[in-house]
Order: C-alpha cells, then structure tokens, then sequence
C-alpha cells in the first residue's frame, strides 16, 4: 500500500497552481501520478504531477483507476467536499 494511491486527496505544493486540492486518478510509476482537481472545481487540470510537488492529505474516495471527471466530480458531491475543493489553502513553510 502506498501513500499515492488512486483517491486519494492532496494538495498542490508547487507550480502555479499551488494550494488548490487535487485527487490522484491514476499511478503512473513509484515518481509520477496523474492528477485532477476537477478543473472547473479547484482549477487543477487533468495532468501528470511529480509526488514531490503534492502533499498527501488523510481522506481518500472510492474512485476506479483512470477516472474521468463526472466520475470524480460525483465522489466529490457524496462526500460533500466540493466546497472545499473550490477553497485554496495557504500552505506554510
């Protein structure tokens, strides 16, 4: 089991999108995920992303591998995070 694993919520740490919450939806190798945020929710878009720039966060949603928008958007919905998603965060040093 890994900490990146396909659900699970993080937060952007690096690039211009920092602060905004993403969720990994897929795992590429042990160095790379692809990431969403949905784009239209938190403004990140569908990518893969270094696990260097992310930082894990403990809640993870019950989503299949390789998971389109709709899919994540409605996860999103019945664990009532959408809000927060559409937050960013200011991340401390």
């Amino acid at each position: 089991m890994t900490l990146y694993e396909v659900g699970r919520i993080c937060v952007k740490t690096m690039g211009r999108e920092t602060g905004s919450y993403c969720i990994i939806v897929e795992a590429k190798d042990d160095k790379t995920v692809v990431v969403t945020g949905p784009k239209h929710i938190s403004g990140v878009r569908r990518r893969p992303c270094n696990i260097r720039h992310l930082e894990p966060l403990e809640t993870k949603l019950s989503i299949s591998s390789g998971a389109d928008d709709k899919a994540v958007e409605k996860a999103l919905d019945e664990a009532d995070l959408t809000t927060k998603f559409r937050a960013k965060i200011r991340l401390s040093e």
